[in-house]
Protein backbone atom coordinates (compact mmCIF):
# COMPACT_ATOMS: atom_id res chain seq x y z
CA UNK A 1 0.00 0.00 0.00
CA UNK A 2 1.59 3.30 -1.05
CA UNK A 3 2.40 5.85 1.57
CA UNK A 4 -0.07 8.72 1.81
CA UNK A 5 1.13 12.10 0.67
CA UNK A 6 0.46 15.45 2.37
CA UNK A 7 -3.21 16.16 3.04
CA UNK A 8 -4.93 18.08 0.28
CA UNK A 9 -5.76 21.74 0.95
CA UNK A 10 -9.42 22.61 1.46
CA UNK A 11 -11.36 23.16 -1.74
CA UNK A 12 -12.85 26.45 -0.64
CA UNK A 13 -10.65 29.12 0.86
CA UNK A 14 -12.20 32.22 2.39
CA UNK A 15 -10.45 35.56 2.22
CA UNK A 16 -8.54 36.62 5.32
CA UNK A 17 -10.34 39.36 7.23
CA UNK A 18 -8.95 42.78 8.09
CA UNK A 19 -10.47 44.65 11.04
CA UNK A 20 -10.49 48.27 9.86
CA UNK A 21 -10.62 50.68 12.81
CA UNK A 22 -11.74 54.26 12.22
CA UNK A 23 -12.81 56.29 9.23
CA UNK A 24 -12.97 54.90 5.69
CA UNK A 25 -10.08 55.43 3.27
CA UNK A 26 -10.27 58.90 1.73
CA UNK A 27 -7.25 59.29 -0.52
CA UNK A 28 -5.58 56.02 -1.52
CA UNK A 29 -8.59 54.47 -3.21
CA UNK A 30 -6.61 52.42 -5.74
CA UNK A 31 -4.63 50.73 -2.99
CA UNK A 32 -7.80 50.05 -1.04
CA UNK A 33 -9.50 48.46 -4.04
CA UNK A 34 -6.47 46.23 -4.54
CA UNK A 35 -6.76 45.05 -0.95
CA UNK A 36 -10.49 44.51 -1.34
CA UNK A 37 -9.78 42.00 -4.08
CA UNK A 38 -7.63 39.96 -1.68
CA UNK A 39 -9.18 40.46 1.73
CA UNK A 40 -12.49 40.93 3.46
CA UNK A 41 -12.90 44.15 5.48
CA UNK A 42 -14.88 44.68 8.65
CA UNK A 43 -15.26 48.35 9.64
CA UNK A 44 -17.12 48.61 12.97
CA UNK A 45 -18.93 51.84 13.87
CA UNK A 46 -17.29 54.17 16.38
CA UNK A 47 -19.83 53.15 19.02
CA UNK A 48 -18.30 49.64 18.99
CA UNK A 49 -14.79 50.96 19.56
CA UNK A 50 -15.17 52.55 22.98
CA UNK A 51 -13.18 50.48 25.42
CA UNK A 52 -15.88 48.53 27.24
CA UNK A 53 -17.82 47.86 24.04
CA UNK A 54 -14.64 46.95 22.13
CA UNK A 55 -13.53 44.50 24.80
CA UNK A 56 -17.00 42.96 24.87
CA UNK A 57 -16.99 42.46 21.09
CA UNK A 58 -13.55 40.86 21.21
CA UNK A 59 -14.63 38.55 23.98
CA UNK A 60 -17.76 37.52 22.06
CA UNK A 61 -15.81 37.11 18.80
CA UNK A 62 -18.25 39.47 17.06
CA UNK A 63 -15.84 39.99 14.19
CA UNK A 64 -14.71 36.39 13.93
CA UNK A 65 -11.12 35.25 13.46
CA UNK A 66 -9.68 38.26 11.64
CA UNK A 67 -6.09 38.18 10.41
CA UNK A 68 -5.06 41.82 10.62
CA UNK A 69 -5.92 45.14 12.24
CA UNK A 70 -5.63 48.39 10.29
CA UNK A 71 -5.99 51.93 11.61
CA UNK A 72 -5.26 54.30 8.71
CA UNK A 73 -6.17 57.59 10.45
CA UNK A 74 -4.97 59.05 13.71
CA UNK A 75 -8.08 60.98 14.75
CA UNK A 76 -10.31 57.91 14.72
CA UNK A 77 -9.98 54.23 15.49
CA UNK A 78 -8.36 54.74 18.87
CA UNK A 79 -11.49 55.11 20.94
CA UNK A 80 -10.63 52.05 23.03
CA UNK A 81 -7.56 53.78 24.46
CA UNK A 82 -4.40 51.94 25.41
CA UNK A 83 -3.64 48.67 23.70
CA UNK A 84 -2.49 46.82 26.77
CA UNK A 85 -2.74 43.18 27.80
CA UNK A 86 -6.40 43.57 28.71
CA UNK A 87 -7.17 44.21 25.04
CA UNK A 88 -4.40 42.25 23.36
CA UNK A 89 -5.08 38.97 25.16
CA UNK A 90 -8.61 38.97 23.71
CA UNK A 91 -7.43 39.15 20.09
CA UNK A 92 -7.98 36.05 17.95
CA UNK A 93 -4.87 33.93 17.57
CA UNK A 94 -5.24 34.37 13.83
CA UNK A 95 -4.08 38.00 14.01
CA UNK A 96 -0.68 38.48 12.38
CA UNK A 97 -0.29 42.25 12.09
CA UNK A 98 -1.56 45.54 13.45
CA UNK A 99 -0.71 48.53 11.22
CA UNK A 100 -1.54 51.99 12.48
CA UNK A 101 -1.19 55.62 11.57
CA UNK A 102 1.25 57.61 13.66
CA UNK A 103 4.91 57.12 14.30
CA UNK A 104 4.77 56.95 18.07
CA UNK A 105 3.73 53.65 19.61
CA UNK A 106 3.88 54.38 23.33
CA UNK A 107 0.13 53.73 23.47
CA UNK A 108 0.51 50.08 22.49
CA UNK A 109 2.32 47.33 24.35
CA UNK A 110 4.45 45.96 21.53
CA UNK A 111 5.86 43.25 23.78
CA UNK A 112 2.35 41.98 24.57
CA UNK A 113 1.59 41.90 20.84
CA UNK A 114 4.76 39.95 20.19
CA UNK A 115 3.84 37.50 22.93
CA UNK A 116 0.27 37.03 21.75
CA UNK A 117 -0.60 33.43 21.03
CA UNK A 118 0.61 30.62 18.87
CA UNK A 119 -0.83 30.75 15.39
CA UNK A 120 -1.30 27.22 14.09
CA UNK A 121 -1.57 26.70 10.35
CA UNK A 122 -1.27 22.95 9.65
CA UNK A 123 -2.09 21.73 6.20
CA UNK A 124 -5.41 20.41 7.44
CA UNK A 125 -6.53 23.83 8.71
CA UNK A 126 -10.01 24.69 7.56
CA UNK A 127 -9.22 28.36 6.98
CA UNK A 128 -5.99 28.44 5.01
CA UNK A 129 -4.44 31.93 5.00
CA UNK A 130 -4.24 33.52 1.60
CA UNK A 131 -0.57 34.42 2.01
CA UNK A 132 0.41 30.75 1.89
CA UNK A 133 -1.00 30.43 -1.61
CA UNK A 134 0.77 33.57 -2.71
CA UNK A 135 4.07 32.18 -1.50
CA UNK A 136 4.15 28.92 -3.37
CA UNK A 137 2.07 26.49 -5.34
CA UNK A 138 4.05 23.66 -3.77
CA UNK A 139 1.69 22.43 -1.06
CA UNK A 140 4.35 20.12 0.37
CA UNK A 141 5.98 23.28 1.68
CA UNK A 142 2.64 24.40 3.13
CA UNK A 143 2.32 21.13 5.04
CA UNK A 144 5.54 21.93 6.89
CA UNK A 145 4.44 25.37 8.10
CA UNK A 146 3.49 24.72 11.67
CA UNK A 147 3.88 27.68 13.96
CA UNK A 148 3.97 31.47 13.69
CA UNK A 149 4.22 33.35 16.96
CA UNK A 150 3.13 36.85 17.86
CA UNK A 151 1.62 39.91 16.22
CA UNK A 152 3.76 42.35 14.29
CA UNK A 153 3.08 46.03 15.01
CA UNK A 154 3.74 48.47 12.17
CA UNK A 155 3.79 52.21 12.67
CA UNK A 156 3.90 54.92 10.04
CA UNK A 157 7.38 56.25 10.64
CA UNK A 158 8.59 58.51 7.91
CA UNK A 159 5.10 59.75 7.05
CA UNK A 160 5.37 62.75 9.35
CA UNK A 161 9.10 63.46 9.04
CA UNK A 162 8.79 66.55 6.86
CA UNK A 163 5.86 68.01 8.80
CA UNK A 164 7.50 67.54 12.21
CA UNK A 165 10.78 68.96 10.95
CA UNK A 166 9.00 72.09 9.72
CA UNK A 167 7.29 72.49 13.10
CA UNK A 168 10.64 72.14 14.84
CA UNK A 169 12.10 74.96 12.74
CA UNK A 170 9.12 77.12 13.65
CA UNK A 171 9.80 76.63 17.36
CA UNK A 172 13.55 77.07 16.98
CA UNK A 173 13.08 80.42 15.26
CA UNK A 174 10.44 81.37 17.81
CA UNK A 175 12.64 80.82 20.87
CA UNK A 176 15.57 82.69 19.36
CA UNK A 177 13.47 85.67 18.21
CA UNK A 178 11.02 85.89 21.14
CA UNK A 179 8.16 85.31 18.74
CA UNK A 180 5.61 84.28 21.37
CA UNK A 181 5.83 87.55 23.29
CA UNK A 182 5.85 89.56 20.07
CA UNK A 183 2.81 87.68 18.82
CA UNK A 184 0.82 88.03 22.05
CA UNK A 185 1.72 91.69 22.41
CA UNK A 186 0.42 92.45 18.94
CA UNK A 187 -2.81 90.53 19.55
CA UNK A 188 -3.38 92.19 22.92
CA UNK A 189 -4.75 95.32 21.18
CA UNK A 190 -2.83 97.25 23.81
CA UNK A 191 -0.64 99.98 22.27
CA UNK A 192 1.66 100.05 25.31
CA UNK A 193 2.31 96.32 25.10
CA UNK A 194 2.90 96.59 21.38
CA UNK A 195 5.35 99.44 21.86
CA UNK A 196 7.15 97.61 24.66
CA UNK A 197 7.65 94.57 22.47
CA UNK A 198 8.67 96.71 19.51
CA UNK A 199 11.34 98.54 21.48
CA UNK A 200 12.63 95.90 23.88
CA UNK A 201 12.39 92.45 22.33
CA UNK A 202 15.21 93.14 19.84
CA UNK A 203 17.55 93.54 22.81
CA UNK A 204 17.16 89.89 23.78
CA UNK A 205 16.44 88.36 20.37
CA UNK A 206 19.03 86.53 18.28
CA UNK A 207 19.29 85.06 14.84
CA UNK A 208 19.87 81.29 14.96
CA UNK A 209 22.77 81.51 12.51
CA UNK A 210 26.07 80.58 14.11
CA UNK A 211 24.40 79.21 17.23
CA UNK A 212 24.61 75.57 18.28
CA UNK A 213 21.62 73.24 18.08
CA UNK A 214 21.98 70.19 20.31
CA UNK A 215 19.74 67.31 19.25
CA UNK A 216 18.80 64.48 21.59
CA UNK A 217 18.12 61.61 19.22
CA UNK A 218 19.35 61.97 15.64
CA UNK A 219 16.86 59.59 14.07
CA UNK A 220 14.91 60.16 10.87
CA UNK A 221 13.18 63.31 12.10
CA UNK A 222 16.11 64.49 14.16
CA UNK A 223 18.31 64.28 11.11
CA UNK A 224 15.73 66.02 8.91
CA UNK A 225 15.64 68.86 11.43
CA UNK A 226 19.43 68.97 11.53
CA UNK A 227 19.61 69.36 7.76
CA UNK A 228 17.07 72.17 7.70
CA UNK A 229 18.61 73.98 10.66
CA UNK A 230 22.12 73.67 9.23
CA UNK A 231 21.31 74.63 5.65
CA UNK A 232 18.49 77.14 6.09
CA UNK A 233 19.38 78.68 9.44
CA UNK A 234 23.15 78.28 9.41
CA UNK A 235 23.24 76.51 12.79
CA UNK A 236 26.00 74.31 14.13
CA UNK A 237 24.80 70.78 14.86
CA UNK A 238 25.79 68.64 17.82
CA UNK A 239 23.92 65.53 18.88
CA UNK A 240 23.67 62.76 21.43
CA UNK A 241 22.30 59.33 20.59
CA UNK A 242 22.75 55.74 21.68
CA UNK A 243 24.35 54.98 18.33
CA UNK A 244 26.75 57.30 16.57
CA UNK A 245 25.87 58.06 12.96
CA UNK A 246 28.10 57.28 10.03
CA UNK A 247 30.87 59.69 9.11
CA UNK A 248 29.10 60.52 5.85
CA UNK A 249 25.84 61.33 7.64
CA UNK A 250 27.65 63.53 10.16
CA UNK A 251 29.49 65.31 7.37
CA UNK A 252 26.23 66.06 5.59
CA UNK A 253 25.25 68.43 8.40
CA UNK A 254 28.73 68.98 9.83
CA UNK A 255 27.53 67.35 13.07
CA UNK A 256 29.59 66.63 16.17
CA UNK A 257 28.74 63.59 18.27
CA UNK A 258 28.70 63.62 22.07
CA UNK A 259 28.63 60.35 23.96
CA UNK A 260 27.74 62.29 27.11
CA UNK A 261 24.42 64.12 27.23
CA UNK A 262 25.68 66.49 29.92
CA UNK A 263 28.63 67.57 27.79
CA UNK A 264 26.38 68.24 24.82
CA UNK A 265 23.95 70.28 26.91
CA UNK A 266 26.76 72.54 28.07
CA UNK A 267 27.68 73.32 24.45
CA UNK A 268 24.14 73.94 23.10
CA UNK A 269 22.40 77.28 22.63
CA UNK A 270 19.18 75.40 21.90
CA UNK A 271 18.38 71.80 22.82
CA UNK A 272 15.93 69.88 20.65
CA UNK A 273 14.27 66.75 22.05
CA UNK A 274 13.62 64.20 19.28
CA UNK A 275 13.71 61.00 21.32
CA UNK A 276 10.92 58.55 22.18
CA UNK A 277 9.24 58.17 25.54
CA UNK A 278 9.66 54.64 26.86
CA UNK A 279 8.68 55.16 30.45
CA UNK A 280 11.39 57.56 31.65
CA UNK A 281 11.56 61.34 31.79
CA UNK A 282 14.82 62.53 30.23
CA UNK A 283 14.77 66.27 30.95
CA UNK A 284 14.62 66.44 34.74
CA UNK A 285 15.59 69.25 37.13
CA UNK A 286 19.12 67.85 37.48
CA UNK A 287 19.49 67.59 33.69
CA UNK A 288 18.13 71.12 33.18
CA UNK A 289 20.82 72.35 35.57
CA UNK A 290 23.41 71.14 33.04
CA UNK A 291 21.96 73.32 30.26
CA UNK A 292 24.04 76.25 29.15
CA UNK A 293 22.81 79.38 30.99
CA UNK A 294 20.41 81.36 28.80
CA UNK A 295 19.86 78.47 26.40
CA UNK A 296 16.56 77.28 24.99
CA UNK A 297 14.57 74.03 24.81
CA UNK A 298 12.34 72.71 22.00
CA UNK A 299 10.31 69.49 22.27
CA UNK A 300 8.61 67.89 19.26
CA UNK A 301 8.79 64.32 20.57
CA UNK A 302 6.74 63.40 23.64
CA UNK A 303 5.60 65.65 26.46
CA UNK A 304 6.43 63.10 29.15
CA UNK A 305 10.10 63.34 28.27
CA UNK A 306 10.23 66.65 30.16
CA UNK A 307 9.54 67.44 33.80
CA UNK A 308 7.29 70.43 33.14
CA UNK A 309 7.48 71.77 36.70
CA UNK A 310 11.26 71.73 36.54
CA UNK A 311 11.12 73.45 33.15
CA UNK A 312 8.86 76.19 34.54
CA UNK A 313 11.32 76.69 37.41
CA UNK A 314 14.27 76.93 35.00
CA UNK A 315 12.44 79.57 32.96
CA UNK A 316 11.36 81.56 36.03
CA UNK A 317 14.95 81.62 37.28
CA UNK A 318 16.16 82.73 33.82
CA UNK A 319 18.44 79.72 33.60
CA UNK A 320 16.63 79.08 30.30
CA UNK A 321 15.61 81.97 28.09
CA UNK A 322 12.79 80.21 26.23
CA UNK A 323 11.02 77.01 25.31
CA UNK A 324 8.99 75.75 22.37
CA UNK A 325 6.59 72.88 23.01
CA UNK A 326 4.50 71.03 20.46
CA UNK A 327 3.85 68.17 22.89
CA UNK A 328 2.73 68.21 26.51
CA UNK A 329 2.81 65.77 29.41
CA UNK A 330 -0.92 65.72 30.14
CA UNK A 331 -2.57 66.28 26.77
CA UNK A 332 -5.09 67.65 26.00
CA UNK A 333 -4.30 69.73 29.10
CA UNK A 334 -1.24 71.95 29.18
CA UNK A 335 0.79 73.10 32.15
CA UNK A 336 -0.70 76.34 33.47
CA UNK A 337 2.61 77.85 34.55
CA UNK A 338 4.13 77.25 31.13
CA UNK A 339 1.02 78.52 29.35
CA UNK A 340 1.18 81.78 31.32
CA UNK A 341 4.86 82.29 30.60
CA UNK A 342 5.44 84.37 27.49
CA UNK A 343 8.88 82.85 27.09
CA UNK A 344 7.14 79.63 26.08
CA UNK A 345 5.76 78.96 22.61
CA UNK A 346 3.06 76.30 22.45
CA UNK A 347 1.33 74.34 19.72
CA UNK A 348 -1.31 71.64 20.05
CA UNK A 349 0.66 68.52 19.12
CA UNK A 350 0.27 69.38 15.46
CA UNK A 351 3.87 68.77 14.47
CA UNK A 352 2.92 65.99 12.09
CA UNK A 353 -0.39 67.57 11.18
CA UNK A 354 -0.23 68.04 7.43
CA UNK A 355 -2.45 66.55 4.76
CA UNK A 356 0.58 64.93 3.16
CA UNK A 357 1.17 63.08 6.44
CA UNK A 358 -2.38 61.76 6.49
CA UNK A 359 -2.15 60.48 2.92
CA UNK A 360 1.04 58.61 3.77
CA UNK A 361 -0.56 57.20 6.93
CA UNK A 362 -3.23 55.60 4.76
CA UNK A 363 -0.74 54.12 2.33
CA UNK A 364 1.56 52.67 4.96
CA UNK A 365 -1.25 51.14 7.01
CA UNK A 366 -2.70 49.37 3.97
CA UNK A 367 0.59 48.29 2.42
CA UNK A 368 1.98 46.95 5.70
CA UNK A 369 -1.12 44.80 6.19
CA UNK A 370 -1.04 43.60 2.60
CA UNK A 371 2.64 42.74 2.69
CA UNK A 372 2.47 40.76 5.93
CA UNK A 373 -0.62 38.83 4.91
CA UNK A 374 0.99 37.93 1.60
CA UNK A 375 4.24 36.77 3.20
CA UNK A 376 6.41 39.75 2.42
CA UNK A 377 8.48 41.98 4.66
CA UNK A 378 6.64 44.82 6.34
CA UNK A 379 7.68 48.34 5.41
CA UNK A 380 7.75 49.74 8.93
CA UNK A 381 7.70 46.85 11.38
CA UNK A 382 8.41 47.81 14.98
CA UNK A 383 8.55 44.71 17.19
CA UNK A 384 9.76 41.98 14.86
CA UNK A 385 12.81 41.36 17.03
CA UNK A 386 10.52 40.46 19.94
CA UNK A 387 8.64 37.78 18.02
CA UNK A 388 9.78 34.17 18.17
CA UNK A 389 10.08 32.49 14.80
CA UNK A 390 9.94 28.83 13.94
CA UNK A 391 12.77 27.75 11.64
CA UNK A 392 13.30 27.00 8.87
CA UNK A 393 10.03 28.41 7.54
CA UNK A 394 9.59 31.57 9.59
CA UNK A 395 11.59 33.56 7.09
CA UNK A 396 9.30 32.31 4.36
CA UNK A 397 6.02 33.43 5.83
CA UNK A 398 6.38 35.80 8.71
CA UNK A 399 6.70 39.06 6.82
CA UNK A 400 8.44 40.62 9.79
CA UNK A 401 10.62 43.55 8.92
CA UNK A 402 14.32 43.27 9.50
CA UNK A 403 14.29 47.05 10.04
CA UNK A 404 12.30 46.90 13.24
CA UNK A 405 12.96 48.27 16.72
CA UNK A 406 16.30 46.50 16.99
CA UNK A 407 17.79 48.34 14.04
CA UNK A 408 15.83 51.54 14.63
CA UNK A 409 16.95 52.35 18.16
CA UNK A 410 18.85 55.33 16.85
CA UNK A 411 15.72 56.66 15.16
CA UNK A 412 13.82 58.45 17.89
CA UNK A 413 11.30 59.84 15.52
CA UNK A 414 10.97 56.87 13.31
CA UNK A 415 7.89 58.31 14.05
CA UNK A 416 8.81 60.74 14.85
CA UNK A 417 8.20 59.86 16.11
CA UNK A 418 9.20 58.93 15.32
CA UNK A 419 9.84 56.77 18.08
CA UNK A 420 12.34 54.05 18.71
CA UNK A 421 13.08 52.98 22.27
CA UNK A 422 15.58 55.00 24.24
CA UNK A 423 17.78 53.68 27.00
CA UNK A 424 18.06 54.98 30.58
CA UNK A 425 20.38 57.77 31.59
CA UNK A 426 23.23 57.07 33.97
CA UNK A 427 25.13 60.14 35.18
CA UNK A 428 24.00 62.07 32.16
CA UNK A 429 25.03 59.37 29.71
CA UNK A 430 22.66 56.90 28.12
CA UNK A 431 23.23 53.47 29.62
CA UNK A 432 23.78 51.13 26.70
CA UNK A 433 23.77 48.08 28.93
CA UNK A 434 20.19 48.60 30.04
CA UNK A 435 17.35 47.16 28.05
CA UNK A 436 14.73 49.46 26.58
CA UNK A 437 11.52 49.69 28.54
CA UNK A 438 8.86 47.91 26.56
CA UNK A 439 5.97 49.39 28.51
CA UNK A 440 4.98 51.83 25.82
CA UNK A 441 2.19 53.63 27.68
CA UNK A 442 2.61 57.39 27.70
CA UNK A 443 1.06 59.08 30.73
CA UNK A 444 -1.05 61.54 28.82
CA UNK A 445 -4.70 62.16 28.20
CA UNK A 446 -4.34 61.64 24.45
CA UNK A 447 -3.19 58.20 23.42
CA UNK A 448 -0.19 58.25 21.13
CA UNK A 449 0.29 60.90 18.50
CA UNK A 450 1.79 61.90 15.23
Amino acid sequence: MPLAGPPSPPATISKPTILHLGDPILYSQNTYHRLESQFQFINPPASDLHRLAFIDHLRKRTWGDFSAIMRPFWNTGGEMGKWDKEVIELLPETVKVYASAGAGYDWVDTQALADRGTQQYPSTCGNVPLFVHVLSTDMTEFSKLTCLLGILYCNARGASTEAVAIMALYHIISVFRNMTESHLSARSLNPDMFQHAHLNLPLTSHNPRGHTLGIIGLGDIGFAIAKKAHIALGMKIVYQDIVRKSISQEQEVNATYFASLEEMLGQSDCVLVAAPFTGETIITASVLAKFKPGSRLVNIARGSLIDEIALADALDSNHLSGAGLDVHANEPHVNERLANNWKVGMTSHTGGGALETWIEFERLAMENVERVLTGREALTGVNGHLIRREEPYAGLVNGYSSTDETTSRSHPVMNGQQHAPSLPLTNGTIDRSAGANTDMHRQTGIIGGV
